[in-house]
């Protein structure tokens, strides 16, 4: 008997989005395919303007393809209604982005106390559940500081953490390190990195740090509106054509 074909978490199917530009079309994605598995860490990258914005909100539900499927542990989102779609992405997808976006009069605590909350967790439950990720995240001396009196790797990190609270299949991320230096930059990649691996995510991470990109499972680069799988080594090649 053949050995069960491994599915994925997140497919993108023929993803087309156009923009208008007056009389002009502007198309962002034409046809992009890709695959993702479990405990994947990927990294998107390509030139600033290329469209890897638009493609991690297409593929977050946060924005409509004009054609083409997202498809989620087999489940075509892309025809979901508002309602439906708003529950698929507070209950299998975390966003992370280059700015943290915490809440700044709530302390790290109850910024990852709140998703959960509205996902319906009780209490407790939740409040547990934030003390376990912001421990794992090296976190547990801050828990109760406002996001103003913590560092921007600490800022960082409580995002990450209330991303991944609702324990989702998929972490969408933005440039999640560009604001940081790159020590601290390195450090929070590698506790992200590390939660991936052992959370069995997927993880789809823009980047524009190449030496970043390599130390990730697999790099797809976004070229004419297309997903183009890459190697280290054609990064590196492209970063010094560049």
């Amino acid at each position: 008997m053949d050995a069960q074909i491994r599915q994925p978490v997140l497919r993108l199917s023929g993803l087309t989005r156009i923009y208008k530009q007056g009389d002009r079309e502007l198309r962002v994605l034409d046809g992009a395919y890709a695959d993702f598995y479990e405990g994947e860490a990927i990294a998107l990258v390509a030139p600033s303007g290329a469209g890897k914005s638009t493609l991690l909100q297409v593929a977050g539900l946060l924005d409509t393809p004009d054609s083409g499927s997202v498809i989620l542990n087999g489940r075509d989102c892309s025809t979901l209604g508002d309602r439906d779609r708003t529950q698929v992405r507070r209950n299998d997808i975390g966003f992370v982005y280059q700015f943290h976006h915490l809440l700044p009069e709530f302390s790290a605590l109850e910024n990852v106390v709140i998703p959960q909350r509205i996902a319906g967790l009780d209490a407790r439950e939740a409040k547990n559940r934030a003390l376990e990720l912001l421990t794992l995240f090296g976190l547990s001396e801050r828990t109760s500081h406002r996001p103003a009196e913590l560092s921007g790797g600490e800022q960082q990190r409580v995002a990450i953490a209330r991303a991944v609270a609702n324990a989702p299949a998929v972490l969408l991320a933005d440039e999640p390190t560009g604001n940081l230096d790159p020590e601290t930059a390195d450090r929070v990649f590698l506790q992200l990195l590390q939660f991936v691996r052992k959370a069995g995510l997927v993880a789809l991470i823009a980047t524009h740090n190449y030496e970043l990109a390599g130390r990730m499972d697999r790099i797809v680069s976004l070229q004419n509106g297309k997903l183009i799988e890459q190697t280290a080594a054609q990064m590196a090649d492209a970063k010094i054509a560049g």
